[in-house]
């Protein structure tokens, strides 16, 4: 992942700020002109800022997935996946139904939501390069944070899962399928050898009663 998406990315949402309706003219200026970098957008329609979000998530959890997919991925690690499908799950496109437009206050808490999900990215991206799985897997989770909540402003009604509750669906599936792993294929556990060593005393007990 480049980090040169960054600024390319809010350059955007610059742009996208200047040719909103009602919005005042800025001195701000780009070294590229995002009509080159992005020419599949509407810029004159502030909702395309969905669609830089849901791109950038997507590209993150991709990224994620390559890292973890050789391996058991642990609860927390699938939560995050799972938690990034929620949010992105149906996306909308900028027209549909249910989509609202925003007040200047509002767009300015979506243009702050955007920033943050970039800075996580560019966290994301080191994390990735020093090949730190943990922290990737936590920095996953403020990113699709920050994109849910791009989507609760302009989709105010679509119903958004929280991570709490990804997280305990998912905590209850891995620990179903780490229960069908059968113990004795290895060595027993603390809880085998306590319960092997009750078993015994119990049968001590008897004996002695007998």
């Amino acid at each position: 992942m480049s980090e040169t998406s960054k600024p390319n990315e809010l350059n955007a949402l610059d742009e996208i700020e200047r040719n909103r309706p009602g919005a005042k003219a800025s001195d701000g200026c780009m070294s590229t002109p995002i009509e080159q970098l992005r020419p599949d957008m509407d810029l004159s329609n502030p909702r395309c800022v969905m669609k830089i979000a849901s791109e950038r998530l997507s590209i993150v959890r991709y990224v994620f997935l390559v890292q973890i997919e050789d391996g058991i991925a642990t609860a927390a690690q699938r939560a995050s996946l799972e938690y990034a499908d929620a949010v992105l799950i149906g996306w909308p496109e900028e027209d549909a139904e249910g989509i609202v437009d925003l007040d200047d206050e509002q767009f300015a808490m979506v243009r702050k939501h955007m920033e943050l999900m970039e800075e996580h990215i560019a966290k994301f991206a080191a994390f990735e390069r020093a090949g730190d799985v943990d922290t990737m897997t936590d920095t996953l989770i403020r990113i699709t944070e920050r994109v849910a909540e791009v989507r609760r402003m302009y989709q105010p009604d679509f119903p958004l899962p929280t991570f709490a509750e990804i997280r305990r669906v998912v905590q209850d599936e891995w620990d179903e399928d780490m229960g069908k792993i059968d113990p004795k294929d290895g060595s027993p556990t603390a809880e085998e050898i306590e319960r092997e060593r009750d078993d015994q005393d119990r049968e001590e007990r008897q004996g002695e009663r007998a």
